[in-house]
């Protein structure tokens, strides 16, 4: 879908009078604003990022129907196999993409501590959906999405706490140590394609990574497995730069 462009003067008018409704999660004028020129970038009517985004933490996201409204109007196709409290599960497909049959669970969701908060009491059938919407579509044709999160899978990562106690979370934790220039070592994150936070040194990226798995393995939020199961996954994604940091320590050590 294309449209015509809007001058940049009537965005900025729009993005004010949006903030201002507090109706959309977006809570300043620069939010609305920046999601509003993705929109029109996209080639929609930049007041379509109202209906489609929603900012959630500070982050923008879409909405999970709207996502399954973009890989509809690509070619995509969904039938959904099983719909209960307990299991969701869909077959997705994309010319481009092939099929895919994806079940999300309850025992799933609690199993990795995501079933804590009122949104999955209170709706689990509707989070198990937009789980399975995001995954499947991310994985049959991530073209129409381009890395963007449903607003229901951000609301499952926990806000920085006002007490910066001992009960973090991988990702509060790299909220806390997220930096805005571009270094050359870069930290990942389990689920995300493109690096968190970047670091100058070997020792600074160390200093950080350390810091993390220290502050996850006190975390009093999850059980043993659950802390044992994040930090594997924050391993895992690290273990190019976790056997580089490795080597020069050894060559340190020995004197090289």
């Amino acid at each position: 879908m294309s449209t015509a462009l809007v001058p940049v003067a009537d965005i900025e008018k729009m993005a004010v009078a949006i903030a201002k409704s507090k109706m959309f999660g977006m809570k300043t004028a620069d939010e609305a604003f920046a999601l509003m020129l993705i929109a029109q970038a996209e080639g929609m009517h930049p007041a379509i990022a109202a209906r489609d985004y929603h900012v959630i933490q500070g982050r923008p996201t879409l909405k999970a129907d709207a996502m399954l409204a973009r890989f509809q109007s690509a070619g995509g196709k969904v039938s959904w196999d099983t719909y209960t409290d307990q299991e969701v599960t869909g077959t997705f497909s994309h010319p481009a993409g092939g099929s895919l049959k994806l079940t999300w669970t309850f025992a799933q969701a609690k199993s990795i501590g995501l079933t804590s908060k009122d949104n999955w009491k209170n709706y689990p059938r509707a989070m198990l959906r937009a789980r399975v919407i995001s995954e499947g579509i991310r994985t049959v044709y991530p073209g129409c999405v381009v890395g963007t999160y449903t607003a229901e899978e951000i609301e499952d990562i926990p806000a920085p706490p006002k007490d910066m106690g001992m009960a973090q979370v991988v990702e509060e934790v790299l909220q806390e140590q997220q930096q805005e220039e571009e270094g050359q070592y870069k930290l990942y994150i389990p689920g995300m394609d493109t690096p968190y936070s970047s670091y100058d040194t070997p020792e600074e990226w160390k200093a950080a990574f350390d810091g993390m798995t220290n502050k996850i393995a006190k975390s009093l939020k999850f059980t043993e497995e659950v802390i044992a199961e994040k930090l594997d996954g924050l391993k895992a994604c690290n273990l190019d730069m976790l056997d580089y940091v490795g080597s020069i320590e050894r060559k340190v050590n020995h004197g090289e």
